[in-house]
Order: C-alpha cells, then sequence, then structure tokens
C-alpha cells in the first residue's frame, strides 16, 4: 500500500494555483514527498517534464513513481539524461536532467509537446537550472497553456515568485521524526561507523567530499563493518549507472553507504536511519588566472548540512553525528554555479537559443569579466563571431559534451579514436565508457554526414585536441614543470599521462593550493607541434644590453603568453635613441656632461634636458656615445652660459685654466701658485657674482693652500709658504714681493730665456 505523504494534502491546493497563475513555487520540507507525489498528480492536462540535477536520481525518480503509480519505464514514465533515454512520443512524465532541458528548449523554444514543467532540488542552483527557468520562462510568457512550478526543500522561494510574475508560493510542512544531532569534532568516519553500528539499526549514510576520500574511507570501513555484519557499499557520480542504481537498492543486511552530496536530496536511499557527515564537499570553481573550473574542498552550507541531516528521520527516529564543532558557523546557502564556474557552454546555449548574453533576462546575471572570457573561449572554437553563433557552433550545441570536447570531436571528424578520448576526458573516473563512445560515434555520424571518419591517426588526433583547446597550449621549462598559454607555470605530476615533447596541450591541469609558490598540477597533456599554432599576435622588443651598453632588437611571435618563435633584427632608430636615452638618465653622467650641467644650473639658465640628450644621442648606437656638449644648446643659451658661468679663468700667467663647478654651487680653479703673482683681488663670476676659490699648488701640482681672498694670502700667508717651500723647489720664484713679481708657470732658467714680461701688464690681463 502506498504511504500518505505530507505533501498528498496539498495536491489540489498546487493544481489550483497552477490554474490561476500557470506558476508556483512549492517549498516543501525533506520527506513531504514533494518529487514523487507532485509531477505525476499534473500528467492529465498533457506530458510533463520534471527535471533532476543528477543522472543517478533521474533513474532512481523514474523507478520510485513507476513502482508507485503501477507504470512501466518507457511506458507511462521515462527518462531522458545524458547519453540515456527511455521514453515514447507516448511518454507523459519524462524525467531529464538539466542539459536536457536546455537542448529541448533550443530545439522548440516554446516545447509545443509539453505542458507542465518541474523544476526540482532548485536550491543546488545548478548553471543549467538557472538557465532553465529562464529559458522555460520565455516559452511560458509566449504559452498561455504552459505550467512551471520550481520545487526546493530549503529554497527562498520570494526571488523565484517574483522572476514568474509573483506566482504563488505553496509551503509543505515534513513529516520528519525526531532528529538527534551529536557533534564530534575531528572524528574519523571509520570510527564513527563503529560507534554506531551496534547502537542503530537499518543503514548507515555517510558524506564525504569526493571519490578519493569515500575510497580511502571505504578501507578503513571495512573492519568495523566485518566486526558487525554490515555491507560497505560507495555512491557518487563517477560510477556507472548500474553501480549507482545497485547503491539504491535495499540489501538484507546492515549497509555503510558512502557518498558523496549526490545522496543530498531527491535520492530515496532505503533504509536510512543514521548520518555520519564530515561537513565538507567538493565545489567546482573557476579559477580565473589558469583558466579551469578546478574542484576545491569546501565547508558545507547550512541548508546543506540540514538536507543531510534529514535523511535520517524519514523512517523514524534519527541520528546524526556531524564530526565538526558545534561552534563553527556554516554560511546560510550556497553560491550559485553561475557565480563560480566556467560559463563557455551557458553562454553558446544562449546563443543557439537566438539571444545574446548581455541583453538575455536572466534569472541571477553572471559577472561581465567571466561573460566576456567564456565569449572569447567561443570565438577561438570557431562557435561564435561578431556576438553570433556559428554553423560550427551549432554543430557543437548538438553535440552531449562541453564545447571544447563538441570541437575535438567535430575536428576528428567523430572517429571512433575521438570518441573515445572525449569520453574519457567528459567523465574521467567512469568505469565503462563504450556507451559514451557509442552515443557519441552515432551523434558524431548525424552532424557530420559524408565528412564522418571512422578512424583516424595519432597524429590528427593530437591536431583536433589543438582545436578543441587552443588557450591550454604549454611549453616545457624543464623535465618537471611547463609554462601555460596564461602564462602561469604549472608542474608536471609524477603519476601524469604526459607526452614527451616541448609543445603540449594541457587537457587536465588541477589547480594548486592558494600560496604563493604552489602551481597548478598538470596530470594529463598530448604532444603538438609548434608549427600548428597560428601566432596570436607579433611583436618587435627592442631592449637595452647593460653588458655592452648598445639596444638590441628582435620580432617574436607569441601565441597567447608563450613565445614561438623569435629572431633578430636591426633596431627602430627611434626606439633606440629612446632606450639609450633612458640607460643614460639612469646611470651617473659621463664627466663632460655633469660638467654642463653643472655650469647652466650654476649660470640659472633654463634648459631642456630631453632635447639635448636628444641632440647628443641622434647618431649614437651605444649609451658612451651620447656626451652633452654646448653644442647641443640653442647659440643665445650659449653665450649666456659663456658669460655666467665660463668654461675658463686667464690667469696672470697668461694661461686658461679650467673652472670646476661644485653640486654645492662653489667654482674652484686649481692653478700654480706662481701664475697668480700681481693678482691681488679674487674673481667674482655668475649671476650671485660667486668668488671663486683658488686652490694654489705647489710646483709638485700638490695643494698648498685653498683661500678665496688671495689679498689676505699673499699678506698674511704667503712668507710662511716661501720659507716651506723655496729649499724645496729651488729652481723656481719665490719673491718676497709677490705684488710685483712676474706671474708665470716656469722654472727660473726658463724664464731668463724669454723676454721679460712687465708685472702691470700682467696684472692688466688678469683684470
Amino acid at each position: 500500500m502506498t504511504p500518505v505523504l505530507p505533501v498528498d494534502s496539498y495536491i489540489d491546493t498546487i493544481r489550483a494555483a497552477l490554474d490561476h497563475a500557470r506558476a508556483a513555487v512549492l517549498v516543501a520540507a525533506p520527506g513531504a514527498g514533494k518529487t514523487t507525489r507532485v509531477p505525476p498528480a499534473l500528467v492529465d492536462r498533457g506530458r510533463v517534464l520534471l527535471l533532476q540535477p543528477r543522472r543517478v536520481a533521474a533513474r532512481a525518480m523514474a523507478r520510485r513513481i513507476a513502482d508507485e503509480r503501477g507504470w512501466t519505464i518507457g511506458r507511462e514514465i521515462g527518462w531522458h539524461i545524458r547519453f540515456e533515454r527511455r521514453f515514447t512520443a507516448a511518454t507523459r512524465l519524462v524525467v531529464v536532467t538539466e542539459g536536457i532541458l536546455t537542448a529541448y528548449l533550443q530545439q522548440d523554444p516554446l516545447l509545443t509537446d509539453v505542458t507542465t514543467i518541474v523544476i526540482d532540488e532548485f536550491h543546488e542552483r545548478s548553471v543549467h537550472a538557472d538557465l532553465g527557468l529562464a529559458l522555460a520562462k520565455q516559452a511560458w510568457l509566449a504559452r498561455s497553456d504552459l505550467r512551471i512550478i520550481v520545487m526546493s526543500a530549503t529554497l527562498d522561494p520570494q526571488p523565484v515568485s517574483t522572476f514568474l510574475g509573483g506566482c504563488p508560493v505553496i509551503d509543505v510542512p515534513g513529516a520528519l521524526h525526531p532528529l538527534t544531532v551529536e557533534y564530534f569534532p575531528g572524528q574519523r568516519v571509520s570510527d564513527a561507523v563503529d560507534a554506531l553500528l551496534p547502537k542503530r539499526n537499518g543503514t548507515i549514510l555517510c558524506f564525504l567530499p569526493g571519490a578519493r576520500e569515500i575510497g580511502a574511507a571505504a578501507a578503513d570501513c571495512e573492519g568495523p563493518a566485518r566486526r558487525h555484519g554490515a555491507d560497505v557499499v560507495v555512491l557518487h557520480g563517477s560510477l556507472d549507472a548500474s553501480s549507482q542504481d545497485a547503491a539504491l537498492v535495499a540489501g538484507d543486511r546492515k549497509r555503510i553507504i558512502l557518498a558523496t552530496n549526490i545522496a543530498e536530496t531527491s535520492l530515496t536511499v532505503p533504509g536510512v536511519c543514521t548520518v555520519v557527515d564530515t561537513g565538507l564537499q567538493k565545489v567546482a570553481r573557476y579559477d580565473e588566472g589558469r583558466g579551469i573550473d578546478a574542484l576545491t574542498l569546501e565547508r558545507i552550507t547550512l541548508d546543506s548540512a540540514d538536507q543531510r541531516a534529514g535523511r535520517a528521520a524519514r523512517l523514524g527516529p534519527g541520528v546524526v553525528r556531524r564530526l565538526w564543532d558545534q561552534r563553527d558557523r556554516l554560511r546560510p546557502h550556497r553560491e550559485p554555479e553561475v557565480h563560480r564556474v566556467d560559463l563557455s557552454a551557458l553562454l553558446l546555449s544562449i546563443l543557439a537559443w537566438g539571444d545574446r548574453p548581455e541583453s538575455f533576462e536572466w534569472f541571477d546575471r553572471p559577472d561581465d569579466e567571466r561573460m566576456a572570457a567564456a565569449m572569447t573561449l567561443l570565438e577561438r572554437l570557431g562557435a561564435a563571431r561578431d556576438g553570433q553563433i556559428t554553423d560550427i557552433g551549432r554543430q557543437l550545441q548538438r553535440l552531449p559534451l562541453h564545447p571544447r570536447l563538441a570541437r575535438v570531436l567535430l575536428a576528428a571528424r567523430g572517429s571512433f579514436e575521438s570518441c573515445a578520448t572525449c569520453a574519457r576526458l567528459s567523465e574521467p573516473a567512469m568505469a565503462d565508457y563504450r556507451a559514451v563512445e557509442q552515443s557519441l560515434n552515432s551523434a558524431a555520424k548525424s552532424i557530420l554526414g559524408d565528412a564522418y571518419r571512422p578512424h583516424i591517426g595519432d597524429r590528427e588526433l593530437r591536431r583536433a585536441l589543438l582545436a578543441g583547446y587552443p588557450d591550454r597550449v604549454a611549453r616545457r621549462r624543464d623535465r618537471e614543470s611547463v609554462t601555460l598559454a596564461s602564462g602561469h607555470g604549472a608542474t608536471i605530476a609524477r603519476d601524469g599521462d604526459i607526452d614527451s615533447g616541448e609543445w603540449l596541450i594541457a587537457l587536465e591541469v588541477t589547480a594548486g593550493r592558494k600560496t604563493a609558490t604552489t602551481q597548478a598540477l598538470l596530470r594529463r597533456a598530448a604532444a603538438i607541434e609548434a608549427e600548428w599554432l597560428t601566432p596570436t599576435r607579433a611583436e618587435t622588443i627592442h631592449e637595452f644590453d647593460a653588458s655592452t651598453g648598445t639596444v638590441k632588437a628582435r620580432e617574436v611571435e607569441w601565441y597567447d603568453a608563450l613565445v614561438l618563435r623569435e629572431h633578430p633584427i636591426s633596431p627602430d632608430h627611434h626606439k633606440r635613441l629612446e632606450l639609450l636615452i633612458e640607460a643614460w638618465r639612469s646611470s651617473a653622467p659621463d664627466q663632460e656632461s655633469d660638467r654642463l650641467l653643472r655650469r647652466l644650473r650654476f649660470a640659472g639658465l633654463a634648459f631642456d634636458l630631453e632635447t639635448m640628450l636628444r641632440h647628443a644621442g641622434s647618431s649614437a648606437t651605444k649609451v658612451t656615445d651620447i656626451v652633452l656638449t654646448e653644442d647641443v644648446l640653442p647659440w643665445a643659451v650659449r653665450q649666456d652660459l659663456a658669460r655666467l658661468a665660463p668654461s675658463s679663468l686667464t690667469v696672470p700667467s697668461g694661461r686658461d685654466m679650467t673652472i670646476e663647478y661644485g653640486k654645492d654651487g662653489g667654482v674652484s680653479v686649481a692653478v700654480k701658485l706662481q701664475e697668480l703673482f700681481g693678482l691681488g683681488e679674487t674673481p667674482r663670476i655668475g649671476p650671485a657674482r660667486t668668488p671663486i676659490t683658488f686652490e694654489l699648488l705647489a710646483p709638485n701640482q700638490r695643494l698648498v693652500q685653498t683661500t678665496q681672498d688671495l689679498k689676505s694670502f699673499w699678506e698674511r700667508t704667503y712668507p710662511e709658504v716661501r720659507k716651506e717651500l723655496r729649499g724645496r723647489y729651488p729652481k723656481h720664484p719665490w719673491p718676497e714681493d709677490p705684488w710685483n713679481a712676474l706671474p708665470t708657470h716656469r722654472t727660473r732658467n726658463a724664464m731668463a730665456s724669454r723676454s721679460p714680461v712687465a708685472p702691470e701688464r700682467s696684472r692688466k690681463k688678469a683684470r
């Protein structure tokens, strides 16, 4: 006898809401029976599509409804899931997975043979559920007889109700039995099972984050299972259909079912009265930096924890043991997939339906930048151009694969080799690929027609992989690592399936932990040839070579962030000059350039250094060729410079001595003491009439005295200097009266052989 469930008393209310508003939101607590009772109650008006998020749930629900109603699978009720369909034109209730509903709406935007769409477990918020609701709304607006009902146990109903024109919200309470919640932080699943098996009858359902963790826990649970006479059963999405279905069949003994969140909702796992919850899940998130969806280990949300706990109290008093601290605070709701996964398949579906992503009426609009990235990928696959779907894109849409894999299949002409490769890339952990390969091969034949080829060689297959993964090219750096086309690095997995060769297609990349040093891990890659790659851009690069002081140039062809090929070329004159000037500025200037700049600053003259450098470097081939001289200055500036900051000073001996301009704004002249005989006033130069500092030298060019006051020097200091030096340098003149002595840089013998020059004449010349 079919048991009475809480939702049964609400069936008339639901039917009336659909008759009145043609839409409704049903929030039914776990165990209320919404999935098995509501859809069959609506078939009297015509075909009903029941949308389920997972394949295993779709098959299980169809069988459960068939058992309750006395229906036959494939006649009154059936299913259409990826790679498998069991229904006929007369089937009244078809359970479909989310991608299938999208395909129906693309082929027939009005869904003319459907009367009611039931979207179940909408709280999971997959991208296909969001898209399915948005597309279904457009059909609902265009047809006066189409009905939509959205169902969930933990859904916030208001946004959905608003999206569907303010439709009614129906709240159905559950009929859960008393539930005891225990917290055992950090306890192992096997220890929890060992403790609970003797106390609890029925099945223990354990939630773990993924297939790898389930495998480890299954091994650990073998001991407790043997001790307590129980069977260990695993349930996750990577199993084949028969293995998944077997986990849902009641057994004669106690069972320990180790499952992912696949068992959270919809599925009726028989005999469950106890739940062990690790509080963890694996969530797909798009890694923008590496261009991949990566499964990340995360804490579950509060609504998910409630769903899991509710599985224990459907048949009688239940127990849930949570392996985390009761003080931990969980996020209230899970994050919609549309905000965290790759959007390329989603956008291709919208293009195929006939709209543009930017103008589409989204239920929950994704980020514009992520949509732009997905459109870029579709364009590189040849699936879209100028915001419109192409013929290739329409072919991709007809294949039950991600656009990347569908592109591989088309490029490989539907061959058996490509079908096998795509099946393994699509379902990496599946035990039996045969059914998937055959389904893909049949679909490819119907699409390609005469272009279909049953077999291709390895080289053609690798080129086809490049067509589907144009943005996933990688180049080896060494035996252990590669650089991806995104510019990021990846480490080659030790147990990975990696071809030899320098250039690769990264078919499977998993993101590393979010640390500063950990890179992505390359697990599967196929070799390709460099000549297969068409450059995405070309660039001429000029670089300053510090070792030679010259500028070198090369033409570089890039494939995304990877250098494809390069060759040297002659530098562009203007680019070379820019880099030489930049190098000149970044280093200390040469002595001559530095002296000119100090003179200009001392003189207080405005100057344009950039123009001066360009003038000086107009024919330079290396940085040392750029020397600033007075030639780089305009004529008027040169004249002012010579007047305000002369390069030299003519001393009484008749010689021109270099004037040094200091960083501090001072000026100095180094000169032999004897060359200044008769000069009593210190010369002053520049706008501020700055006195020259004389560095007075002995005949051996060593410094004797520094002074800015020559008069004081002759009167007070010279006598002492004369006493000290006349014996050391007897050949040089050391007159007692320097005021009237003949200025000279020569010895006394050399002076005797030359015509005498009157001191007065020397003094006049100095003045």
